[in-house]
């Protein structure tokens, strides 16, 4: 598995392995953000009741942007959605250093969000519009463990980094200025990432020069469409390909105030969209601030929380990279709900002991597990629509994610306000736990049964073919959670996530 992971990094296109450098700045970024900026607040002395409320305003700003970034990443190209979500977070990061004025905070929190969240709207159209058809699945699961090994590196050298530095300067390791010293960390890895995507070629519709985009007939045969028949496969291993933004449906705001969004398939749209966004209704009001459960309860340092989240992130990458081998054996539905359902005792686990050991370990493999299964989703929802409608569901998986957050924050706010902590977080997460059990089962009942029996059958394409109506507009393509809702995880973290580059934490 390893050896196939390894031709596959070299076999990607150009701006598919510099986005994997870009994941792992911008995903370093990421990482610090969603373990150490609500403990941030916490440093400042704001309650978790107005902590719940500075997440909620990063969630609207999340559910406001995503359907804009699709229009524009549509008529300007990904690159620069890219590139201008990048920036955005730059700029929190360096406001953060600046002011710790509340009013500021939320500002800055919500500018943060609006630039993850662009980033992960356009994300995987970017990465489906870079690879082949055969190359997908590992593109994907290779992104989102990049992505996941650069939460383990970021957050064991963050803490520690932050640590010394305290005891280097003199203050308090807990204290604001510590949490500074990761901010400062955040701003030079966001310029990293610009810098990065500065290097992508032009993608503008018109003049792209490096986008390629495979075409699939429905029998399964790759090639190139227009001209006279499928070509095949030319040069060294490489398919015959078309600019995929001549393609690329040019949608304004004009026209869908007008007409509304146009898909061909409104009914599997909505079957692909609506267990995400009920996950991320339980994920909202629990992974966004795990690192305040987990830092009230057991009264852990720094260092030590950074170190834990770290072990979390490890244990996902494992899962991810062997993720696309259990999709090929159970199918890519069945694969995903094995391991989400899975990681659902672990969640009782997580919420309900009392010993700091068996929560640590929950919580890494509740974690490896519910996010394992993102980027397959992502890969299959991608397969299952229209190429030039592929921003318009990643920006409405990113919408309803953010959505399921923007309601689940308040929530959160009222029980801390209401119940106080324990009492609060023990609502939180009997929410979670059935939102998670709904979510999955709906995920077998609408996709699975059908793949499974396509399977058995000796079909192993059914699972991801598009109808004959989508025949050679759809890819193979995944949480996420990213998410997109794919993102179906969360990230602490997206992140989506995240991520992501997850939206935020995979659940």
């Amino acid at each position: 598995m390893l050896l196939r992971y390894l031709r596959s990094l070299t076999g990607f296109e150009r701006d598919a392995r510099l986005f994997l450098l870009v994941t792992v700045a911008s995903g370093s970024a990421v990482s610090l953000w969603w373990i150490d900026f609500n403990l941030y607040l916490r440093s400042l002395g704001i309650d978790p009741a107005l902590i719940g409320l500075v997440a909620t305003a990063g969630s609207a700003a999340s559910l406001v942007i995503a359907f804009p970034t699709s229009i524009v990443s549509d008529r300007v190209g990904r690159r620069l959605v890219l590139l201008g979500g990048a920036a955005l977070m730059t700029a929190a990061f360096v406001g953060l250093l600046v002011t710790s004025a509340l009013p500021a905070l939320f500002l800055l929190a919500a500018a943060f969000a609006a630039g993850n969240g662009a980033m992960s709207v356009v994300s995987q159209p970017f990465l489906a519009e870079h690879s082949r058809a055969d190359e997908r699945s590992e593109l994907f699961a290779v992104q989102f463990a990049i992505s996941n090994g650069t939460n383990v590196a970021a957050a064991l050298l963050g803490g520690f980094i932050a640590q010394a530095v305290a005891q280097a300067g003199g203050f308090d390791p807990q204290g604001p200025q510590a949490y500074r010293v990761l901010i400062a960390l955040m701003a030079g890895l966001g310029l990293v990432a610009v810098l990065l995507l500065t290097r992508l070629r032009d993608d503008r519709p018109g003049r792209s020069a490096g986008r390629i985009e495979l075409t699939e007939r429905a029998d399964g045969e790759v090639g190139q469409q227009g001209g006279s028949g499928t070509s095949g496969v030319s040069g060294v291993g490489l398919p015959d390909v078309h600019r995929s933004s001549e393609r690329r449906r040019t949608v304004g705001l004009s026209s869908i105030l007008r007409d509304g969004i146009r898909v061909s398939d409104r009914g599997d749209f909505a079957r692909l969209l609506l267990p995400g966004f009920l996950i991320s209704l339980g994920a909202g009001q629990v992974i966004p601030f795990l690192n305040v459960f987990i830092e009230g309860r057991f009264g852990l340092q720094l260092a030590s929380l950074n170190a834990l989240f770290a072990i979390t992130g490890l244990g996902t990458l494992v899962a991810t990279l062997i993720q696309p081998a259990l999709a090929r054996r159970f199918g890519k539905i069945g694969s995903v709900v094995l391991v989400q359902a899975a990681s659902i005792p672990f969640i009782v686990v997580l919420g309900f002991s009392p010993i700091f050991w068996t929560v640590a370990v929950a919580m890494a493999v509740r974690n490896s597990l519910m996010n394992a299964g993102n980027p397959i989703f992502g890969a299959f929802a991608m397969e299952r629509v229209r190429p030039e409608e592929r921003a318009t569901f990643s920006a409405a998986s990113s919408l309803l994610w953010s959505l399921g957050w923007v309601i689940a924050g308040p929530w959160y706010s009222l029980l801390q306000a209401t119940l106080g902590f324990n009492a609060g977080y023990m609502v939180n997460f009997i929410t979670i736990i059935v939102l998670y059990t709904i979510g999955t089962a709906l995920y077998w009942i609408w996709f699975g049964r059908s793949e499974r029996r396509a399977l058995l059958s000796g079909d192993g394409s059914a699972g991801g073919r598009v109808s004959a109506g989508r025949a050679s507009s759809a890819g193979d393509l995944s949480g996420a959670h990213g998410s997109a809702g794919a993102s179906a995880g969360g990230t602490a973290s997206a992140p989506a996530s995240p991520h992501g580059v997850r939206a935020r934490p995979k659940p």
